[in-house]
């Protein structure tokens, strides 16, 4: 059975809930510019280079920029909202990079980059799922709560974090170990034993 273009972009827009790369029609065998015909004629709007919203669509900006840039990882105060160990949401997306690696961004929601050496810009790189439901690049728990320790963030927001991870799902080695690494074991372990 022979499935027409329209049918392969519709059903991948609803896997994606309603925004769409013009790469991924490209990668099922559909030029382009049938594509970005396709998607103007029904009032899609460019959101990003390559990447189209349905009109009745959300507009999720954490997922939006994971597509345009692939090397970004969400990090500290994004992740730890990505990762539920935040009572606010971010004023602005915050995202690590490999040093060298360029992200020139335009969009409406502020975005602030950090560079990391490979080494450790690998370190603890999992994925979250945003409030849209899109899943995207966002260090896990562990390296996120030693990289509050690191840039010193507000005392209320290390607190909050740190217990709510002490309720969840916890890994304290790995904790400890990326703690090491990331050169803050001793400010992670005295805070760590005033809470238990």
């Amino acid at each position: 059975m022979k499935v027409n273009k329209k049918e392969i972009i519709e059903e991948k827009i609803i896997q994606n809930q309603g925004i769409i790369q013009i790469a991924d029609i490209v990668a099922e065998g559909i030029s382009r510019q049938y594509a970005i015909q396709y998607l103007q004629e029904r009032n899609y709007e460019r959101v990003a280079k390559g990447v189209y919203l349905a009109p009745n669509a959300w507009q999720d900006d954490l997922y939006i920029i994971s597509l345009q840039y692939k090397k970004i990882i969400y990090s500290h105060d994004t992740a730890l909202y990505l990762l539920g160990l935040s009572e606010r949401e971010p004023t602005c997306f915050t995202v690590t990079v490999p040093r060298g690696y360029k992200v020139v961004y335009k969009g409406e929601s502020p975005l602030k980059k950090v560079t990391a050496v490979e080494e450790r810009y690998s370190l603890g790189a999992d994925t979250a799922v945003t409030p849209y439901g899109h899943t995207v690049p966002c260090y896990n728990a562990e390296r996120t709560l030693c990289d509050i320790f690191r840039i010193d963030a507000e005392r209320q927001e290390k607190q909050f974090a740190v217990k709510e991870y002490l309720k969840g799902k916890k890994n304290l080695p790995r904790l400890m170990e990326y703690a090491r690494i990331l050169q803050v074991e001793k400010r992670i372990r005295q805070y760590m034993e005033a809470l238990l």
